[in-house]
């Protein structure tokens, strides 16, 4: 008797759920009451979540946060300029790949900028990018690094995510267009406002300014407005303080990639407040 070849079907989209900054111990709690509940609404495969704001005092990561991130079911977290702020994370970036700083810190830094992960069968790469215009770290630039890391990366998967964090919109848009076509999706980070120009570019690249933020609503980026507002008044140096009063803010992006091509379909905004989360400071 023969047997017949089982052939197996690949799934022509996936759907994948990013979340913008997550901000301190509040972002946390609300990123673990919605994920589930999205995930379930939208039939994510992949959750991309940026997780350099989620220490309790809103900067930095731990190995304990990372723990957290993926009990929620998160494959892969990004960052950015305060990747480093926690020393305990150095040893994590040793044995592991699936949170990332920057592609474009120096080498030697520890850690790496790109991850490639299986998802259904599918092969993934994510990257995490870091803009130079009003930031004063001095990286190599973002275009030219992404360009040398597409070399080697579109021989695996044409399924390219990138998270782009900066500060100039401009500088976010050109290095979206520039990409169009190469990569599945640019999205903003950083700036933890959300902004409203999600689309799909012409050669198939979704895009967003900026995710935006998990975290408190009536702050200044999620921390303290009170705190933040003398800065500006005084130009002394502060210390911010994360924001625990509610309304809380989900702010993400659901992309839907077609398998075949890694182009994106669509790209959908989510914008969620609560008010019922209790947090205890």
């Amino acid at each position: 008797m023969h047997q017949k070849k089982v052939r197996k079907i690949m799934k022509e989209t996936l759907v994948v759920l990013c979340v913008g900054d997550v901000i301190g111990e509040p972002g946390c709690l609300v990123l673990a009451k919605y994920l589930p509940r999205l995930k379930k609404h939208y039939g994510v495969d992949m959750v991309i979540v940026n997780g350099e704001n989620s220490a309790k005092n809103g900067r930095g990561i731990t190995p304990e946060l990372m723990t957290f991130f993926k009990s929620c079911g998160v494959q892969v977290v990004t960052s950015g300029n305060h990747v480093w702020a926690k020393n305990t994370i150095l040893s994590y970036f040793q044995t592991q790949s699936d949170l990332l700083r920057p592609a474009n810190y120096p080498g030697d830094c520890p850690g790496k900028g790109v991850a490639v992960v299986a998802v259904n069968g599918i092969l993934v790469g994510v990257v995490s990018m870091q803009g130079r215009v009003f930031l004063k770290e001095h990286l190599d630039c973002p275009f030219r690094s992404m360009q040398t890391i597409l070399s080697f990366l579109k021989s695996q998967t044409s399924i390219i995510i990138v998270d782009f964090h900066a500060e100039a919109t401009a500088e976010k848009q050109a290095f979206a267009y520039f990409f169009d076509g190469s990569v599945s999706a640019v999205l903003g980070t950083h700036t933890h406002v959300q902004t409203a120009d999600e689309r799909v570019l012409p050669g198939g690249t979704a895009y967003l300014s900026d995710v935006g933020m998990v975290g408190a609503q009536n702050s200044i980026i999620g921390f303290k407005k009170e705190i933040a507002t003398r800065g500006f008044l005084t130009q002394m140096p502060i210390k911010f303080e994360v924001e625990y009063s509610d309304p809380f803010v989900f702010n993400g992006a659901i992309l839907t990639i077609d398998t075949q091509t890694g182009h994106a379909r669509s790209i959908e905004r989510i914008f969620l407040v609560d008010h019922d989360v209790q947090i205890a400071k």
